[in-house]
């Protein structure tokens, strides 16, 4: 058992846990996904996906910039005010944890 032991156990318990209740839900005979959530659930995962590309060549405060404002359209009551305090208090938040707290190696700018 080394450092990797526990998280490996613990990721693979939770897709087993994820993977039952998937086959589970194929048996019981629930509402459909309606479109408005369906689009909801492409864009926030969309927006982790580009802040998952990004994040190594633009850096942390513009790879959340892509994530936020991607993830947002995802909802029916968009509003830019709400988003750009919620940019600020996250941009602010993980440089201020991850860069500067933890001084873990992110790029903070592109530069």
């Amino acid at each position: 058992m080394g450092p990797g032991y526990f998280p490996s156990i613990a990721g693979g318990m939770l897709t087993l846990l994820g993977l039952v209740i998937a086959v589970g839900t194929l048996w019981t005979g629930g509402e459909t996904i309606k479109l408005e959530g369906l689009r909801a659930l492409l864009l926030v995962h969309g927006g982790v996906l580009a802040f998952a590309a990004v994040i190594k060549p633009l850096g942390l405060v513009l790879a959340l910039l892509f994530l936020i404002v991607i993830s947002c359209f995802g909802s029916q009551e968009f509003r830019i005010r709400e988003v750009i305090v919620l940019y600020l208090v996250l941009v602010a938040m993980a440089v201020g944890l991850f860069a500067y707290g933890l001084a873990l190696p992110f790029k903070v700018w592109p530069i």
